[in-house]
């Protein structure tokens, strides 16, 4: 009996122990009070809004409409009604855009580490402490991140953010191009490329810069007094190809957008090593709507060049964006970016293996050809996992293929936007999961027209 009631008094006393321990973390994590005070508000409609599931088809959000009290579903595409659950027959699969959906189920499944609580006076002034426009810790972690996933160098590099890459594009195009010059800089990139180059290079209309298409058409003349700012995509937007620059000489500048240039979309086969290189959080995480980019710089004078033209044209980077995308790359680090990369990866390989089975028995339709290889993340040989496919209607009476899928209930983006030709249209397959489905839809009822081919799928 006695050595029960010891043993009561031992267990009493240790639960009353760790109760204590509790109590007091609590207490110091919530200011002494013991409960959450200000916070607790934002904090419950943040996960009543989330909890809603629409069906899955859909999502509600903080910032979207209301209707007698209750957030309104915003719909994936083929998918209708109240709460999503209504499929919508003979849909369109548009795969147009870019929206890196994908990873959508990602940060569902790592709700509590990506999420964030600001506070109403949350850094409400223009600069840092330090009088810099750019977080000290933000850019420590992009640094990390880059050291962790080895496809850029960093050291001896200085560091631009800009509001996605699409500023950082123009910034580096002014950055190098040499006013009072007797002609202007022209800008020039590889067929098919990435069509803001030519939509920003025109729109601003420079008289320092003019974009002159296809790079290869001065592969001659590129050792001439005339400037050359040449735009390298690799991963290649719309074809998914590792890419180097096509001109060279003393007159040629090179801006190398890597914004592809991550595990879940390609193999990284070395750390680029390049003079000014440009990445997105948009292809990293799926945050495009975040709008952050940065530039990674090893000439000082371009460097200065490009933070004065991010400074005059938005006076930097809001501190609320450069604090998601903090909070965002932490997750992205952990497990050495393992989660992250092979959630990405495995999605957009099974995507693409989907796609070209779909095709394999088709004699109407093609894509590109991507071929295996060693990654050095991976330290193994990976399959291809592009972000898109660059479809071809491979019959002569087809040349409009975008009419084509168009016709058939599919929605693509024209090869000529690309700087190539009518036969060829971009797909996304980037996209959610819905959207990826109604393309497969589209596409296995395309090739099960041709002489009656059966379906793969």
């Amino acid at each position: 009996m006695a050595k029960t009631q010891i043993s009561i008094y031992f267990v009493c006393l240790a639960s009353s122990l760790i109760l204590n321990v509790l109590l007091l973390r609590n207490n110091v994590y919530l200011g002494g009070k013991g409960e959450l005070s200000w916070s607790r508000r934002a904090a419950v409609e943040a996960e009543a809004v989330a909890e809603i599931s629409c069906s899955g088809h859909g999502r509600t959000y903080l910032d979207g409409l209301v209707v007698d009290g209750s957030p309104v579903c915003e719909c994936n595409s083929c998918f209708g009604g109240p709460d999503c659950s209504q499929s919508l027959p003979d849909c369109v699969a548009d795969v147009d855009g870019g929206d890196p959906l994908f990873l959508e189920p990602f940060w569902m499944q790592n709700a509590a580490s990506s999420a964030m609580l600001v506070a109403g006076w949350h850094r409400m002034g223009y600069e840092f402490p330090n009088k810099s426009l750019i977080s000290q810790l933000l850019e420590y972690h992009i640094r990390k991140l880059h050291a962790t996933v080895g496809n850029a160098v960093t050291r001896g590099r200085f560091i631009v953010f800009g509001a996605g890459s699409t500023q950082l594009l123009n910034a580096a195009v002014h950055a190098h191009s040499l006013k009072n010059s007797s002609a202007p800089a022209k800008v020039v990139a590889s067929l098919p490329f990435y069509p803001v180059y030519q939509l920003q290079t025109d729109f601003f209309r420079s008289l320092d810069f003019q974009f002159q298409g296809e790079a290869a058409l001065w592969k001659n003349k590129s050792d001439s007094t005339s400037n050359f700012i040449e735009f390298v995509t690799s991963p290649n937007n719309p074809d998914g190809q590792l890419r180097k620059a096509v001109l060279q000489g003393p007159h040629v500048k090179v801006i190398h957008d890597y914004a592809y240039f991550w595990p879940h979309f390609t193999p990284i086969p070395a750390p680029a090593d390049e003079d000014l290189m440009i990445f997105s959080l948009s292809k990293l995480t799926g945050h495009a709507g975040t709008r952050f980019g940065w530039a990674l710089i090893k000439d000082e004078d371009v460097y200065q060049k490009m933070l004065t033209y991010v400074t005059l044209n938005t006076l930097g980077i809001s501190k609320d964006t450069q604090l998601r995308a903090l909070q965002l790359l932490k997750v992205a680090l952990e497990g050495r970016g393992r989660q992250l990369f092979d959630f990405g990866y495995t999605t957009m390989k099974e995507r693409w293996e989907k796609l070209r089975n779909a095709l394999s028995m088709s004699k109407r339709f093609s894509i590109q050809e991507i071929a295996p290889r060693y990654c050095t993340f991976y330290e193994a040989i990976k399959d291809p996992s592009p972000a898109y496919a660059w479809l071809k209607c491979e019959r002569n009476d087809d040349k409009e293929c975008y009419t084509v899928l168009k016709e058939a209930g599919i929605i693509g983006r024209e090869g000529s936007r690309f700087g190539g030709e009518s036969s060829y249209v971009r797909l996304s397959l980037l996209k959610s999961q819905d959207d990826f489905d109604a393309l497969l839809h589209r596409i296995n009822k395309l090739v099960t027209k041709e002489d009656g081919s059966k379906s793969v799928i």
